[in-house]
C-alpha cells in the first residue's frame, strides 16, 4: 500500500517520483478524480519536468477508463491549464511540482471553471477511493471508455490575457525576463509577442533539472541573476516566474525586489478602476497598505487565510475583482478567480509604460511601511511555543489578537503574524512596522520567545 499521507497536502499531491508515487498511481489518481467529479470530459497539462509527460498520460489513461473523454494540452504553465478549464467549462489537471526540486513532481487538480479542489472539496474522497483500489484493485473499465485527444492552446490563452490588459498603446519597455528553466520559457514568447515590450529572456531552455537556479524566486538567492542582469542593461523592470510560472515576481530598474503586496496594491487600484466600488481579497500576511489603497480607490478590502482555496472561495462568495497574496500569488475575477502572474506582470507593464517615471518610482506610492519577510524557526512545538507568544502579548495595552491563521498581534505601530507550517516543523514569523527599527525590535521579541 502506498503512504498517502505523504503525498496528498492540503490543496494538491506532491512528492517523489519513483520514491512515492509513479505512473501506476498517477494512473488510479486519473480514474479517482473523473468518479469523483463525475466528469465525463477532462483537460490535463504538464511542465517540463522529465517525469512530468509519463505522470500526465498515466492520469490520462485513469480517466479515460472511467468514461471521460482526455483533452491532452501538453507542456503548459498551471495558470494556462486554469485558462484550458475555464474557456472549455472542464475539470483539469496540472503536472507540476512548481519549484520544488527535479526529482519531485505533483498534481493540481480542479472542477469546471478551474473551481480549486482541495481537502474539503473533493481532494481527501480522492485520496481515499485512490486508497481502495491501491489495495482491492482498480474497478474494470466502463463499458464505453473515454477518448484521448490534443489541443493547443497556448495562443488563445495568451490572445485572451492579452484582452484583459491594455498594452498596445504603451511606450517601448525592456524586461529582463527569468524564467528559471521553467514553464515561463514556453509561455512568455508568446504572450509577449507584438507587445511593445523588448524581452530579454535568462534560463528559457526548459529543464526540470534546473541547472541555474531553484525556480522559487521568493528566495533572494534566485533572483541575483535578473537583478545583475538589468542594472547591466539598463532595463526597466525584470520579473521572474517560479517552476510552473503560476507566480511572478518583479524587480525594479534598480534591480531592487518590489514586495508582492506593492504590487498587490498597485493591480487592485487598477482593477478597482474597471469596477468601482469592488470588493479585493487579501491574506492576512499582505500589507497594512494594500487595505488602505483599496479603500482609497472606492474598494472593500476582505482580509483572509493564507491559501489559493481560502482565496478562491471568498472571491466566489464576495464577487471580488481581484485577490492578492504575499507569495505573489494574485487572483482575478475575469479569470475564473484563479491566481495568475502573468496577467498580474501585463498589470504592472501596462502602468509602467502608461507614465514616464521609472518603476521604483511608480511603485513607493504602494510601497509605505517596513517589513521582515518571512523567519522560519524549527521547533518541536508549535503550539507550546505559539501559546508562549500569545501569553506575553495577551494583556499589553493597545494591542489586539486574533487567530484567523496562526496568531496575529497588532497595535497602532506595528503588527506580526505567527503561523504553524502544514508540512515542516516550522514557525513562520511575518512582521510590518512603521520603520525599519521597530521591525527589528519586534523580530528579536518575538524570535527569543519562539526560539526559547
Amino acid at each position: 500500500m502506498p503512504d498517502l499521507s505523504q503525498i496528498v497536502k492540503a490543496y494538491d499531491v506532491r512528492g517523489v517520483v519513483p520514491d512515492q508515487w509513479d505512473e501506476g498511481l498517477a494512473e488510479l489518481f486519473g480514474a479517482a478524480f473523473a468518479e469523483i467529479t463525475g466528469a465525463n470530459a477532462v483537460v490535463i497539462g504538464h511542465d517540463m519536468r522529465p517525469s512530468s509527460p509519463g505522470l500526465s498520460r498515466a492520469f490520462g489513461r485513469g480517466a479515460a477508463a472511467r468514461g471521460a473523454d482526455v483533452t491532452e494540452i501538453g507542456l503548459c504553465s498551471t495558470d494556462q491549464l486554469y485558462y484550458a478549464s475555464g474557456a472549455l467549462d472542464l475539470p483539469g489537471a496540472m503536472f507540476t511540482a512548481s519549484h520544488n526540486p527535479a526529482q519531485y513532481n505533483g498534481i493540481k487538480m480542479c472542477r469546471a471553471g478551474a473551481a480549486p479542489i482541495g481537502q474539503d472539496s473533493g481532494l481527501a474522497d480522492i485520496r481515499a477511493l485512490v486508497e481502495r483500489w491501491a489495495e482491492e484493485g482498480a474497478p474494470a473499465p466502463v463499458a464505453r471508455p473515454g477518448t484521448l485527444g490534443q489541443r493547443d492552446t497556448l495562443g488563445d490563452y495568451a490572445a485572451y490575457l492579452r484582452s484583459l490588459v491594455g498594452l498596445t498603446g504603451i511606450r517601448p519597455l525592456r524586461a529582463v525576463v527569468d524564467a528559471g528553466n521553467g514553464m515561463g520559457g514556453h509561455t512568455v514568447p508568446t504572450v509577449f509577442d507584438g507587445l511593445p515590450i523588448e524581452v530579454d529572456p535568462l534560463y528559457f531552455e526548459l529543464d526540470g533539472t534546473f541547472p541555474n537556479h531553484e525556480a522559487n524566486p521568493l528566495d533572494p538567492a534566485n533572483i541575483v541573476d535578473l537583478q545583475a542582469r538589468v542594472k547591466a542593461t539598463g532595463a526597466d523592470i525584470g520579473l521572474a516566474f517560479d517552476g510552473d510560472a503560476d507566480r511572478c515576481f518583479v524587480v525594479d530598474e534598480r534591480g531592487e525586489p518590489v514586495p508582492p503586496s506593492a504590487i498587490t496594491a498597485l493591480v487592485a487600484a487598477r482593477e478597482l478602476a474597471k469596477a468601482p466600488g469592488s470588493a479585493v481579497i487579501h491574506n492576512l500576511i499582505t500589507s497594512w497598505t494594500v487595505a488602505e489603497v483599496v479603500k482609497e480607490n472606492g474598494g472593500t478590502p476582505i482580509r483572509t487565510r493564507v491559501g489559493h482555496s481560502f482565496i478562491k472561495a471568498e472571491m466566489a462568495r464576495t464577487g471580488a475583482i481581484f485577490g492578492g497574496e504575499h507569495s505573489a500569488h494574485y487572483y482575478f475575477r475575469d479569470f475564473w478567480n484563479a491566481d495568475t502572474g502573468m496577467l498580474a506582470a501585463l498589470h504592472v507593464l501596462a502602468a509602467l509604460g502608461e507614465q514616464d517615471g521609472p518603476l521604483s518610482q511608480l511603485v513607493a506610492a504602494y510601497d509605505r511601511y517596513a517589513s521582515s519577510g518571512e523567519i522560519n524557526s524549527r521547533v518541536d512545538d508549535q503550539a507550546g511555543r505559539t501559546a508562549a507568544v500569545r501569553a506575553a502579548y495577551a494583556d499589553r495595552p493597545g494591542v489586539t489578537l486574533d487567530e484567523l491563521d496562526g496568531l496575529t498581534v497588532t497595535t497602532d505601530d506595528w503588527w506580526f503574524n505567527l503561523r504553524p507550517s502544514n508540512t515542516e516543523p516550522l514557525l513562520r514569523l511575518n512582521i510590518e512596522a512603521r520603520d525599519t527599527a521597530t521591525v527589528d525590535k519586534v523580530r528579536d521579541e518575538v524570535l527569543a520567545l519562539v526560539r526559547a
